[in-house]
């Protein structure tokens, strides 16, 4: 994602919010590797007791667990207030559906500001 969707949109008005959990083997936090998404536009976020997938899995999947390694993309005029915001585009994993996030991320990028 780093070298598809960040680095060849140096220009792109993005933000990029990345939680970090354990789930497997090798996932522990003194291994984790902030050198993934090294952009400036990234806000990496540490959740040791993957709260943020607990709470995606009931509130946006519906179902009891945790979502991990998935992407939910939002538009600029998403706000997360009172209702939840519906994504333009999710999945998981981030690999496997690559295509489908760069795609929608380009789409989001070709649309006209909104109005002030």
């Amino acid at each position: 994602m780093q070298r598809d969707l960040l680095e060849s949109n140096i220009d792109a008005d993005v933000r990029v919010y990345a939680v970090w959990f354990a789930m497997l083997a090798g996932d522990a936090r003194d291994e984790w590797d902030q050198a993934l998404l090294p952009d400036a536009r990234v806000r990496h976020f540490w959740d040791e007791e993957r709260l943020v997938g607990r709470w995606f899995a009931r509130k946006v999947e519906g179902w009891d667990g945790i979502v991990w390694d998935a992407y939910y993309l939002y538009d600029a005029e998403a706000r997360w207030e009172g209702t939840l915001p519906v994504a333009v585009s999710s999945g998981a994993t981030v690999i496997d559906r690559r295509e489908t996030l760069l795609a929608g991320v380009q789409a989001l990028m070709a649309l006209p500001e909104p109005a002030p």
